[in-house]
């Protein structure tokens, strides 16, 4: 399956428009990985434990994307867009949620 974020495909015509397809995955994190998150806040760095796990989340969000758009009998999806949140659990940590939207479309 064709995924961009162009709103065409080069070379392609779209010839069917199935609609608007959306996949989503939130994911959490845990006391030690914010532990040492905050540790590379202050002495600076980057962080690859929260990097892995927004790069999971965002292919579980676009994997359920396209799954969504083979259900509509999709062939590609066009002008996709990524969101990238946190949502805060109070005293026991952080969430991660990565949103991907698009147009499901028909194309030869």
């Amino acid at each position: 399956m064709i995924v961009t974020t162009t709103n065409t495909i080069e070379g392609r015509e779209i010839v069917d428009y199935k609609g608007i397809v959306t996949g989503e995955a939130i994911l959490g994190t845990n006391v030690f990985r914010d532990f040492f998150a905050s540790i590379r806040d202050i002495v600076g760095g980057r962080s690859g434990s929260y990097e892995r796990v927004l790069r999971d989340a965002r292919e579980t969000a676009i994997a359920e994307l396209q799954a969504e758009a083979r259900a509509l009998g999709a062939n590609a999806i066009v002008g996709i867009d990524i969101d990238y949140e946190t949502i805060s659990t109070g005293s026991s940590g952080s969430m991660l949620m990565v949103s991907a939207s698009g147009t499901a479309v028909v194309v030869r």
